[in-house]
């Protein structure tokens, strides 16, 4: 569109008084391209699901949040509050996977520190993932983060090693993470689940509009709810 606008510039046919309705062409385009571009950048209206496998609740639970995160996005720190907070309201299970993306520069030693934290407790583990989100904006290398961690070690009478995973056991971890990550088909972060367990519903439903997380718990908890009912127990008859 662009070379058109400029050859009719260019060109001595085109009238002087023609080319008003030329330069307010050109001028409508510039500000159509710019939103058409924009509209290729939304995330996509939902995850094309390969591998269902991971989405489900764990062993004894009806329902489930299940999240694919990355401790470097802006949007999973955003996301984390709500997240964090449904979890707690509901009393349901908040499974959390790694899934750090190569182009940010911190995301996988955070996630290697995270998965340290775990080893002394999964509640540690979590609340320092909190924190990272809620600090993010000032972390801004890995060696602003490595000051973090120990800060945050120091606070809660932790010893946090200077080499936290000599043996790369726990980026295996993460690695593992990413892969299944792969598999079920995510291709943004976060990407979040409510997953149910022997539900009369969708056994998984996809958290795309975020203001909706509660209806959808709800709708959830709603379809499991007979699951949860044990049978009546079976009447003895006195045989005569």
């Amino acid at each position: 569109m662009f070379r058109f606008v400029a050859r009719a510039f260019r060109s001595s046919i085109v009238p002087k008084p023609a080319r008003v309705p030329v330069l307010i062409l050109a001028a409508s385009a510039l500000v159509l391209i710019p939103s058409a571009r924009a509209q290729l950048n939304v995330p996509p209206a939902g995850t094309q699901v390969h591998d269902p496998s991971a989405l489900k609740p764990p062993a004894g639970a009806r329902v489930a949040i299940v999240e694919w995160e990355d401790m470097e996005c802006p949007d999973c720190a955003r996301a984390n509050p709500l997240l964090k907070e449904a979890a707690a309201k509901y009393n349901i299970p908040w499974v959390r996977h790694d899934f750090p993306l190569p182009f940010h520069a911190w995301s996988m030693q955070a996630a290697i520190n995270a998965r340290w934290f775990d080893t002394k407790s999964k509640r540690l583990g979590d609340d320092y993932r909190d924190n990272v989100f809620a600090s993010q904006n000032s972390i801004t290398s890995l060696e602003i983060l490595a000051q973090f961690t120990q800060k945050y070690a120091q606070e809660r009478g932790v010893a946090f090693p200077f080499a936290p995973d000599p043996q790369g056991n726990l980026i295996a971890l993460v690695k593992a993470d990413y892969a299944l990550g792969q598999r079920v088909g995510i291709e943004h972060t976060p990407t979040i689940w409510v997953v149910t367990a022997n539900s009369k519903g969708a056994p998984f439903v996809e958290v795309v509009d975020r203001s909706k997380l509660y209806q959808l718990i709800d709708q959830a908890l709603a379809d499991t709810k007979a699951s949860a009912t044990p049978p009546p127990a079976p009447k003895h008859t006195a045989s005569k």
